[in-house]
């Protein structure tokens, strides 16, 4: 079975992209956000990850580094882009390390996200490091995973993680 690195974003993602892609690749998670704000937050999805990854290979960099971050991403309407680089470019370069031909990601789950500019990043980055992107549209396993990590307890968050998206969360709720 091929090998795929799957960058991670958090632990239902993980258990949603399980199910898409388990049948044809031999899974290898990693985990690396620094764009994930505050501190409380990134470590309670790390731990999420390795709640779902229990005994199995993977692979996890917990740099958090919010000044990184905030290089990569530009202020305004383009943050996501910068973002999805920041993260898939470090997802790539892993992968050669590793010796593996392929990666993507789990945030080809979520219907929140922008799947044509993953994807298109995710290629771009994939060609600059000598591996493979596989842009598979997960979404329609969203929901299953998501009820599968409500069903064992596991932390649920409710944004995507840097804290342009807390704010914008929260400023719908007032």
């Amino acid at each position: 079975m091929k090998k795929l690195l799957l960058h991670t974003c958090c632990g239902p993602c993980l258990l949603s992209a399980q199910l898409a892609l388990r049948e044809k690749y031999h899974i290898i998670p990693f985990w690396y956000n620094p764009n994930i704000h505050p501190y409380r937050e990134f470590k309670r999805r790390l731990n999420a990850f390795k709640e779902v990854v229990g005994e199995n290979e993977s692979i996890i960099d917990n740099t958090y580094d919010l000044k990184l971050y905030f290089n990569a991403v530009e202020w305004g309407d383009n943050r996501c882009e910068g973002c999805y680089r920041l993260r898939l470019s470090r997802s790539a370069d892993i992968a050669r390390e590793a010796g593996i031909d392929l990666f993507t990601t789990t945030l080809l789950i979520s219907p929140y996200q922008d799947i044509s500019l993953i994807c298109d990043t995710g290629r771009e980055e994939g060609i600059r490091a000598g591996v493979g992107f596989l842009c598979q549209d997960m979404r329609e396993h969203y929901e299953e995973g998501h009820q599968m990590a409500r069903d064992m307890g596991l932390y649920m968050q409710g944004y995507c993680g840097c804290v342009f998206s807390e704010e914008e969360r929260y400023r719908k709720k007032k």
